[in-house]
């Protein structure tokens, strides 16, 4: 089986619809759950602070990418028809807008509603004589003993600054002790210092009182500087290119040289700038040009310049009437009614639907294995799992008790590749056998294998194959917050198929054919176009024809024109893409049969769920793909087919059919690539997360979630 061709196709802007706008497109909806009052309040600034968090990485990684392709090479045209700095001089406008929108919810909307509710983000400009007084002494206690300014002089050029952090130019006159008269200084804010702060309540008169630091530095930043006079102390933050680069082809050893890279991300090429509104022009001009910027690349803010850093304010605050309702993951019934993983396995495919259902058994069978004396090999691929990782440890142990354990760690997993490199030398140091992938093909493939030694009815013993296959990485914290399917099976092909794929992974040899599951490079992408193209001929024929398709990011433009073909046959085609999708719908004469629907709410959904009717032998594959050229052409992924019919209805009950019904959190897309909210009808009124959460999960009330029904 050879590795897929990557498929060109030529610009046509009325064919593609451009990828950077179509990712603040859904920031921007994202920014509609903080603008929506039926929101708990609390959930709403967690809402901007993600956005915050989103655009973060938008500028350094998207942004950053856009200036590189201006700089190598200027006349290319993306799939839409547009240059890079064409997209740029968009991407910034538009950027411009949601950052406007941002601080005007925060700071006319979000922060009035949560002081009447005895919550209160304590400025300088509100301090009374007493507060003023607690933030000097904690200034001084706990601030000033870390902090170095730094005067600009011939002796003190401009200092470096970390990506992303925070730090104040200060403009003042005067002479210091050496006569110098310099007019600027940099201060920078140590990472070590809390960037939140709680006042106590009898100081700031709310029972929930809090200060930032940067208001903190603001007021007390002069005392740095005696006998000169301070003319203007303003934040500012400098976005920098993040990406890491590793000339895959000249490496001998990937994770040494990633390790070098690391400790440069902080200091690459500057992308964005972030200054206070407050910030003088002279000293705007100033920062400028320190970090070669342009003008578009300024962005001034009515607030701090970091959001992200209230997202702890909701956990400090014990008010539960101010966010979502809380919830316990469930259990399906086959590991309810059995507390041996194993046998329940063995009974049949068991399907977990997080975070509606709990993670809990895909850590206790890893657990298990790690414990159970008749495992012999467990073999894992890790994408992201974070820096704690009960998963991780349970492999330690594994190997510490003699079993063989296998993992494909995926190093150059975008801003895990730190956490990974430190498992990997803990795994190596059992040893564990750690392999990084394929040079060049990033493993992004969710699968888990156990192999345990067992005696069948006739006494015989034989090794058989476990495996759990999903769409989400093997990361507890995230399984909480982000929705994904895991599958649990003992299935033989299944079995067979996984470890083969192992075998591509950490050996030689050529791929050969696998028994069901669809895999790229190699034949994911030709096996998704001919499901499509044959959706096309049933529908020519008359006969059952639908596709059903959900995912995280729709932009590879072969398959796009395969859309587009079985629309134009007649084929019903329902598309749920929770973030950017380059195809454009309600195209009369050429998508007039498609719909593209996102959905935004509490949960950030993550599933990768295909359907294709196939004249009523309904298919159905969970998958850690989105379809994109990455995914198909570039990346070790999975498609895994769902047989068990009572697993099969589940998945297209709970992971399409509800999305679809979905008038609440979804948006509808129209060709020009803009979102409209959906609107209830009559009584009918579906939140499709709330209905999972209540049909799944336990001890959920819904009572603090925006309006919720029943399927109809």
């Amino acid at each position: 089986m050879k590795v897929a061709a990557v498929l060109d196709v030529a610009p046509n802007k009325d064919l593609y619809l451009n990828r950077e706008l179509g990712v603040l497109a859904f920031n921007r909806r994202v920014l509609a759950m903080a603008e929506d009052e039926s929101v708990p309040l609390l959930e709403r600034l967690k809402y901007l602070c993600i956005v915050s968090s989103n655009m973060d990485e938008f500028f350094e990684i998207r942004v950053s990418g856009l200036q590189e392709q201006i700089r190598q090479n200027p006349d290319f045209r993306d799939k839409d028809g547009l240059s890079a700095l064409e997209t740029l001089h968009r991407v910034s406008a538009v950027s411009q807008e949601i950052v406007e929108l941002q601080y005007r919810l925060f700071n006319d909307s979000v922060l009035p509603a949560m002081r009447e509710q005895g919550i209160a983000l304590m400025t300088l400009a509100t301090w009374n004589e007493e507060q003023a007084h607690w933030a000097r002494q904690y200034f001084r206690n706990e601030v000033l003993p870390v902090l170095t300014p730094i005067g600009l002089d011939p002796a003190h050029p401009f200092p470096r600054v970390l990506n992303k952090s925070l730090n104040f130019a200060v403009e003042l006159t005067g002479h210091d002790a050496f006569g110098r008269a310099s007019n600027v200084a940099i201060v920078q804010a140590p990472r070590a210092l809390p960037r939140l702060i709680r006042m106590p309540s009898n100081l700031s008169g709310y029972e929930h009182g809090f200060v930032m630091l940067t208001s903190i530095l603001q007021a007390f930043i002069p005392e740095l500087f005696p006998g000169m006079e301070v003319h203007g102390v303003y934040q500012f933050r400098v976005t920098r290119n993040s990406d890491l680069y590793v000339d895959e082809e000249e490496i001998t050893n990937l994770r040494v040289a990633l390790q070098g890279e690391l400790s440069q991300r902080h200091f690459g090429d500057a992308v964005r700038l972030e200054v206070s509104d407050q910030t003088s022009p002279d000293m705007t001009a100033r920062l400028l040009k320190e970090f070669g910027l342009p003008e578009q690349a300024l962005y001034r803010v009515n607030g701090p310049v970091n959001l992200v850093r209230l997202m702890q304010l909701p956990d400090w605050v014990d008010r539960p009437d101010l966010k979502f309702t809380p919830f316990t993951p469930g259990l399906p019934d086959a590991l309810a009614k059995q507390s041996d993983i194993f046998k329940a396995i063995q009974k049949g495919d068991v399907l977990l639907h997080h975070p509606y259902q709990s993670f809990s058994p895909v850590l206790e069978f890893i657990k298990r294995a790690a414990t159970d004396p008749e495992v012999v090999a467990i073999k894992q691929t890790i994408y992201r799992t974070g820096t704690e990782s009960v998963l991780m440890e349970s492999l330690l142990a594994a190997a510490r008790s003699g079993k063989e354990v296998t993992v494909v760690l995926e190093l150059m997993a975008r801003f895990d590749e730190e956490a990974n490199i430190n498992w990997a030398s803990k795994l190596e140091r059992v040893g564990a056998h750690v392999v990084y992938g394929v040079v060049g093909q990033k493993t992004h493939a969710k699968m888990l294998m156990v192999v345990r030694r067992e005696k069948t009815e006739t006494g015989k013993v034989v090794l058989r194959r476990y495996v759990h296959l999903g769409t989400g990485n093997y990361h507890p914290k995230t399984a909480r917050l982000y929705t994904d399917f895991g599958l649990f099976s003992c299935d033989e092909a299944l079995g067979q198929d996984v470890h083969e794929v192992f075998n591509h992974l950490t050996g030689l040899g050529r791929a050969r054919k696998l028994n069901k599951i669809w895999n790229s490079p190699f034949n994911l992408h030709s096996n998704v176009v001919q499901s499509v193209r044959k959706e096309a001929e049933l529908a020519r024929a008359g006969k059952k024809c639908r596709i059903m398709a959900r995912m995280n990011a729709l932009l590879e433009p072969h398959l796009i024109n395969e859309l587009y073909a079985a629309s134009q046959a007649g084929v019903k085609i329902d598309l749920i893409v929770r973030g950017v999708c380059a195809l454009r719908p309600g195209v009369a004469g050429l998508s007039d049969n498609i719909t593209v629907r996102s959905v935004v709410g509490r949960l950030l959904e993550h599933s990768r769920v295909f359907y294709f009717s196939n004249d009523g032998e309904e298919e159905v594959f969970i998958s850690s793909a989105d379809w994109m050229d990455r995914n198909f052409f570039r990346r070790v992924e999975l498609a895994v087919p769902i047989t068990d019919k009572k697993l099969k209805k589940r998945v297209i009950d709970e992971g399409l059919k509800a999305l679809l019904a979905d008038n609440i959190l979804a948006w509808v897309m129209d060709a020009q690539g803009n979102y409209t909210r959906k609107k209830p009808t009559g009584a009918r009124r579906v939140n499709s997360q709330v209905y999972l959460l209540s049909s799944l999960s336990t001890n959920f009330s819904g009572q603090n979630e925006p309006t919720s029904t029943s399927l109809p």
